[in-house]
């Protein structure tokens, strides 16, 4: 597919960008320019793909996405190598996560060729809003939304297909060693619901009990099960690990509740090569306190691509109040962040062919 570039009538100053990049934060300031691919079943699907200038989207008041909901996204980075080139990491995993999301909400599949050329368009098209920040990176949030003005309920014939960059600095605010979580009484998805898509619709399920562990000052929300209320599922934002005093490390299993992560899928593979065993099972939240309190068990990490690889230090809610290890970051927790950063940058050797380099 071919992509029309169109010219920005009026980019921000260089002086302004640099100064923004010095402290992005995240998700709050945004590049340029962005991608957009429309589809039209009545015109045989994705057509006039183009970058263009950051704007504003008109939508007539009818659209689908605004009455019933369909929209998916996903969340990834490029990254600045050691050599100094821009690459992204395992984009092909964000690009077949989509379409499956795309599957449960009965929307079109974006060809994965399509879905990695438009990430590299834009990436290229605002190769200059890398931020200079210390571990930063450029976020990319390519969405999908049903524009199709109706007020049937049956799944839309158009769709705008786009890719917005964010300069992003430190995920979490409050900038400490290890986050502390609260574990809410709500529940974020069920058995056949739409968990394991990556759907607006699970996040805006998520603010309130977000916004309830942020108010008791805590960094993260935590769900159990919506069934039995008792076993461990993910964050709000973010898969967890748990690791043994045995050399065991535990990661909940992927019943179509949760998000499949790619940075999860990626710490399996690196814990493994260190020589531990890890396993996709249950894990309730009885037991975890039980073995934080025991001192069997010595870490627990949450991840993400916004986060990364994140230390878990103290635990709360109505099943009680813990703290893992010394409450700080572990060896473990440590070591796996590095070596999975120095392999998206460039630092440590990618023996996986997880890096796509755009230079």
């Amino acid at each position: 597919m071919d992509f029309k570039h169109i010219p920005h009538p009026a980019p921000m100053a260089a002086d302004a960008r640099d100064a923004a990049l010095a402290d992005p934060g995240f998700g709050s300031l945004f590049s340029d320019h962005m991608v957009m691919i429309d589809y039209d079943e009545a015109q045989g699907g994705w057509h006039s793909a183009r970058v263009c200038p950051r704007e504003r989207i008109a939508l007539d008041p009818a659209a689908a996405v605004l009455h019933y909901a369909q929209e998916i996204f996903e969340g990834m980075k490029a990254y600045k190598t050691l050599e100094g080139g821009r690459a992204l990491f395992r984009p092909e995993q964000n690009a077949r996560r989509f379409n499956r999301s795309a599957d449960r909400m009965a929307m079109p599949n974006v060809p994965e060729d399509v879905f990695i050329e438009a990430v590299k368009q834009l990436v290229k098209a605002d190769q200059d809003w890398f931020p200079t920040v210390e571990g930063g990176s450029l976020y990319l949030r390519p969405f999908m939304f049903a524009c199709e003005p109706f007020l049937g309920v049956r799944p839309a014939k158009q769709y705008k297909f786009c890719v917005i960059a964010s300069p992003a600095g430190n995920y979490f605010k409050s900038g400490v060693p290890a986050v502390s979580i609260w574990t809410s009484e709500y529940t974020r998805a069920a058995p056949g619901g739409t968990g394991e898509a990556k759907c607006g619709g699970n996040y805006a399920a998520s603010l309130v009990p977000t916004g309830q562990a942020f108010a008791k000052g805590h960094d993260q929300v935590l769900f159990l099960d919506a069934v039995e209320r008792k076993w461990v599922e993910e964050l709000g934002g973010m898969n967890l690990f748990f690791v043994f005093d045995d050399g065991r490390v535990i990661t909940p299993p992927l019943t179509g509740t949760i998000l499949p992560g790619i940075t999860r899928d990626s710490l399996i593979t690196l814990l493994r090569e260190e020589g531990l065993e890890v396993s996709e099972e249950m894990y309730s939240i009885d037991q975890w306190r039980d073995d934080a309190n025991s001192g069997k068990m010595l870490e627990t990490m949450a991840c993400g691509t916004a986060a990364v690889v994140t230390p878990v230090g103290k635990v709360c809610g109505s099943y009680g109040e813990f703290t893992i290890g010394s409450g700080g970051p572990g060896q473990l927790t440590t070591k796996i962040r590095e070596k999975l950063v120095g392999i998206q940058r460039g630092r440590v050797e990618d023996k996986h062919g997880w890096v796509l380099k755009l230079d």
